[in-house]
């Protein structure tokens, strides 16, 4: 689910995963038509990056 929302709004993705500055800053970008596709980008992988963090996570048990 998360992964449509970083493809169709990436701002709303850093507010998913708890990067509320980085979402302002997203949908800043975002607002531009040239800066949609690496807004849209930056979500994506900011998002396999905080599921590799919450991979990592469990697996040390912390």
């Amino acid at each position: 689910m998360r992964l449509l929302i970083a493809l169709f709004l990436p701002w709303l993705t850093f507010f998913t995963i708890g990067r509320p500055f980085a979402g302002l800053v997203c949908l800043i970008l975002q607002i531009t038509l040239l800066g949609w596709l690496p807004a849209t980008i930056w979500a994506v992988y900011a998002l396999s990056q905080y599921k590799t963090d919450q991979k990592i996570k469990k697996a040390l048990g912390a």
